[in-house]
């Protein structure tokens, strides 16, 4: 049977790659094994795919930017293993800021999400239908966005989160919490993708209470990250998230309780 996809000879391919019709594999790709690429997909020079990722029509990856800075610089957009990026997905390559756009391992981007240049996609990241992603926004493992969703570039979403549909997003959101409303506010832990993801009961505690200070206690960021420090318990989790907010570019977003 004649094929009707187009694979440029420098591109490298591994093997039981499956290349649906008119598909385009541009020079300067890597594609690993066990992969499936459907019809209508077109790869760019800069795309490193890793192996068993399934892409399907219409996606578009390592496109270059769309960022006036941009002069051509030679970047990359990484796809990590297993990943699946549904209909009509864009992934664009990175611009001379950080060199390359990243997507993790495992991670599920359903029809029509954008991830533009220069961002940090974490590892079994669930992003729900049409969401967009501005430039150098950082999505740490774990995190579910609700579709439709839109991040402000330079944001940070912390691991484990669960954001809702249809949010406006322009503050970093600080790891394990539910998040929603209008302005995107602190709604409560996600408790059930944690339970979900093996957190014990009393792991799920010791971020309780500190979520508890910074959001329920009337207290400024400062003196709760102070208090925080003072009256907990040093964890693993403590430190996590006081580090996250001490260092959030953004500010962090506060509490509609």
């Amino acid at each position: 049977m004649e094929k009707l996809f187009f694979v440029d000879p420098n591109a490298r391919i591994g093997n039981n790659v499956k290349i649906g019709n008119f598909t385009n594999i541009y020079e300067d790709v890597e594609i690993g094994d066990n992969c499936e690429i459907l019809g209508n997909v077109t790869i760019f020079p800069g795309a490193r795919i890793g192996s068993g990722v399934k892409i399907f029509p219409g996606a578009v990856i390592a496109a270059i930017p769309q960022d006036l800075k941009f002069k051509g610089e030679k970047t990359y957009a990484f796809i990590g293993d297993g990943t699946t990026l549904r209909e009509c997905v864009t992934v664009n390559r990175g611009t001379a800021s950080k060199g390359k756009t990243v997507v993790g391992e495992n991670c599920l981007i359903m029809a029509y999400n954008h991830v533009a240049h220069d961002c940090v996609i974490g590892n079994r990241v669930i992003m729900s239908n049409a969401c967009q992603l501005a430039g150098e926004v950082v999505v740490d493992d774990y995190a579910v966005i609700g579709g439709g969703s839109l991040i402000h570039q330079f944001c940070h979403l912390g691991r484990n989160i669960m954001l809702q549909g249809g949010a406006l997003v322009n503050k970093d959101i600080p790891p394990y919490v539910k998040a929603a409303r209008e302005p995107i506010s602190y709604v409560g832990l996600n408790t059930i993708g944690l339970h979900r993801n093996g957190f014990s009961q009393e792991d799920i505690q010791t971020i309780s209470e500190i979520y508890r200070v910074l959001y329920l206690s009337d207290l400024n960021v400062t003196n709760a990250i102070k208090l925080i420090r003072e009256t907990l318990p040093e964890s693993s989790y403590r430190d996590e998230i006081v580090n996250f907010i001490e260092n959030s570019g953004r500010g962090v977003i506060r509490s509609a309780i």
